[in-house]
């Protein structure tokens, strides 16, 4: 999946797989998590969000499922 990069003390990138909603979080220390069952609005949200690592662990991290990668 390709990944947009993220101005964030946590995040490094995103992307987004519009046909299965799945979005995809790479973090600074390297890890990818896939987040399941996400709305497209939810990822342009975060990509637009003047803080990604705060919208992240606000709307996010205990929202949906998830897999490391």
């Amino acid at each position: 999946m390709e990944r947009t990069p993220v101005s964030s003390s946590n995040i490094a990138s995103v992307g987004y797989d519009a046909g299965t909603s799945t979005l995809q979080v790479e973090f600074n220390n390297g890890t990818i998590y896939d987040y399941y069952d996400v709305p497209e609005h939810t990822y342009t949200d975060l990509i637009d969000a003047s803080s990604a690592g705060s919208f992240f662990h606000a709307n996010i991290r205990n929202t949906y499922s998830f897999q490391q990668v």
